[in-house]
């Protein structure tokens, strides 16, 4: 073959390579534009594409409507989460109650050991402290009390029974708040000094009563039956010594001290009031009341 030959196959190569690339690049760019997908060339068969993908339904799709196909996203806290968190709020609630209601045995037990000092010295500090106990054993038994309604329909028969013990044993320790508060007003009113004997019969009579609230403040911390009868036996001492005063005052045939007689009656009281905690605590460790015995059946 000639060399001009040559040169003519050479240059219609050259065009027809040209040519082939530039109808590949077309196509290639054709689909891009079009937004077609064209399968027609393959890198097997010389194409820069297989397949052009093609846009998928939910690009589509309105921005509202995109959201909604993702609930998760939608819903930042699951419903099993939010009762979880429910649960735990009204576990921390009750038990703030019971914690509560033990505050208020050490309120009351320090109101009666301060009556001690007050009746022995007159002091002034000894009343600001009875005073100070008498008050929050008021709050305490109006926080309870505003509480305990919604806490005790959340709870089960066993915890029913420890939240409405919580409740009476509040109750009675506000009452030996305010006779304590009565004997220390008693106390400072009086012009007249009251005699040895009459302060030690008082004082013995609070330091009974203060051992009896420690015991069932233990009681109740440890639910100790034990501590209960202890303090019903207890009461017995109190009501002795409280007689004895009383005797003695009438058959002195002296009215001047009758404050005193009231006083001691306060404190009487008071240890009546104690034993009423030792029948909660008995019924709530045995499930039946003291104050009311099961009757005996008759003999058939």
């Amino acid at each position: 073959m000639r060399s001009s030959d040559n040169l003519t196959v050479i240059g219609i190569s050259a065009i027809c390579n040209g040519a082939l690339m530039f109808c590949s690049h077309f196509l290639c760019k054709l689909p891009q534009v079009a937004g077609l997908r064209y399968s027609g060339l393959s890198p097997s068969r010389g194409g820069c594409i297989a397949d052009m993908p093609r846009k998928s339904a939910t690009s589509r799709i309105a921005p509202e409507e995109q959201v909604a196909t993702h609930p998760a996203e939608t819903i930042p806290i699951p419903k099993r989460e939010i009762a979880k968190k429910s649960l735990r709020k009204s576990t921390q609630s009750l038990d703030d109650l019971a914690r509560t209601a033990l505050k208020a045995f050490l309120i009351a037990r320090d109101a009666v050991f301060n009556m001690r000092d007050l009746l022995t010295h007159s002091s002034r500090m000894a009343f600001l402290a009875i005073k100070e106990c008498e008050q929050e054993l008021d709050i305490i038994e109006r926080y309870i009390d505003d509480r305990l309604p919604a806490a005790i329909t959340r709870v089960n028969e066993v915890r029913a029974r420890q939240l409405l013990t919580s409740l009476k044993c509040t109750t009675d320790l506000e009452r030996i708040g305010d006779l304590m508060m009565s004997v220390a007003m008693r106390v400072q009113s009086r012009t007249e000094k009251m005699s040895a004997l009459d302060v030690r019969q008082l004082v013995e009579m609070a330091a009974i009563l203060r051992e009896m609230l420690d015991l069932i403040y233990h009681g109740f911390l440890e639910l100790d039956l034990e501590a209960a009868r202890k303090v019903l036996q207890m009461d017995k001492d109190i009501d002795h010594v409280c007689h004895g005063l009383f005797q003695r005052h009438l058959t002195e045939h002296t009215t001047q001290n009758f404050d005193v007689l009231l006083m001691a009656q306060a404190i009487e009281r008071a240890g009546d009031h104690t034993t009423n905690l030792a029948e909660d605590l008995y019924s709530l460790i045995e499930g039946r009341s003291l104050r009311h015995p099961p009757k005996k059946r008759a003999a058939t």
